[in-house]
């Protein structure tokens, strides 16, 4: 038994196993595949859990100041057509504000629409 194995997602049981392909619980009976670990691990999600997707419409949760812009984006600004990035920093989020123009934003400050 290796002790790089993932605990179990749905019960977080720390004594799986594998078994061919599979990933197995013995508390739970969960089946899952190391592929499956990992693309849930590369989800976005927003500030509430929800997953995120390109050509969403999120919410900003709490007001932003922006360098050059005397107001801001406050709490309540609809952002929509997002597209998600990987790997600019912790900003995942590319947008266009109305009034403010193009920016990247970082999804613990949105909530899903």
């Amino acid at each position: 038994m290796s002790d790089a194995l993932p605990p179990c997602p749905a019960c977080a049981s720390e004594y799986t196993y594998e078994l061919g392909a599979l990933l197995v619980c013995p508390e739970c009976a969960n089946e899952w595949t190391l592929a499956a670990e990992e693309s849930v691990e590369d989800m976005i999600r927003d500030a509430v859990g929800n997953v995120l997707a390109d050509g969403d419409t999120v919410t900003v949760v709490k007001t932003l100041k922006v360098k050059g812009s005397p107001t801001g984006i406050k709490a309540g600004t609809k952002v929509r057509n997002i597209r998600l990035v990987q790997g600019v920093g912790d900003h995942d989020i590319d947008c266009k504000v109305d009034g403010i123009g193009p920016m990247q934003l970082k999804s613990g400050v949105v909530k899903k629409v």
